[in-house]
This record gives structure tokens, C-alpha cells and sequence, in this order.
């Protein structure tokens, strides 16, 4: 998941703000900057994670073809910097809600331990002042 956004990353240039990845969906704050439609971007993010899964999996024995995203997401257009704020305060909950963790900065796999100011985390954040 990781890889699949930084190459998305890469190839349309948006910004990310915060994210949150779970077991079983992620969600991810991003900021394009040359007006990329969000479907674009998570078009790319998911084709690139169900590839790599369906091909690389060791589960998938018989390299079965099928279904590994939900057809379409469920994107929120933040229009004030309170909002943003929100939704990277909601990923970084997200694991305590679900009680994998009792405590943000004990699930590694969001953005939250980038906020703290640590420096080994899977994804840095873009720095803009929200």
C-alpha cells in the first residue's frame, strides 16, 4: 500500500497530508496541486495495490484474477483548513476506534508518529500550513 501511493505520488504530484492504513480500507488526505481529479489518483493507487497483490501474493497459489477494492471510494472535499484537520485527526483514531490500539502512536501505520516529529515512518507528510 505504501508503494502504491508513493508511485501515485509520483506520477500526479499531489500533496499528502495525513493517512491511515487498516487492515481491511485505508484513508489518506491528499492535496492535488495541478487540478488531477481525485478518482485519477485512487484509480491508480488501488490498480497498482491489486496488481501487485494478485501477482505477487503467496496466498493466491493459482494466481486468481478478482475483486480486491470496493468498487468506488468515498471522498470529502475539505473546503477550511478546520476540515482537513478533522479528517487527519479521524484517520489517525481510526485504529483506537477499532480497538487495534489504545493509543494513535501506538499503530504505525499512519501519519500520526510523522507529527510527533519521528523520522522512521513508511509515508512523510507534505508540509503546508493548515
Amino acid at each position: 500500500m505504501v508503494e502504491s501511493i508513493q508511485n501515485a505520488r509520483i506520477k500526479y504530484g499531489f500533496l499528502i497530508l495525513g493517512y491511515v492504513i487498516m487492515p481491511e480500507h485505508v484513508h489518506i488526505v491528499i492535496l492535488p496541486i495541478d487540478g488531477t481529479p481525485i478518482g485519477k489518483v485512487v484509480g491508480e493507487i488501488k490498480s497498482f495495490t491489486a496488481r501487485n497483490w494478485f501477482s505477487e501474493n503467496p496466498f493466491n497459489m493459482h494466481k486468481v484474477k478478482g475483486v480486491f477494492w470496493q468498487r468506488r471510494c468515498h471522498d470529502h472535499n475539505c473546503r477550511t483548513s478546520n476540515a482537513v484537520k478533522e479528517k487527519i485527526t479521524y484517520c489517525h483514531m481510526n485504529p483506537v476506534r477499532k480497538g487495534y490500539v489504545e493509543k494513535p502512536e501506538d499503530w504505525i501505520w499512519s501519519s500520526y508518529n510523522w507529527y510527533l516529529g519521528e523520522e522512521n515512518v513508511p509515508l512523510e507528510m507534505d508540509v503546508i500550513e493548515i
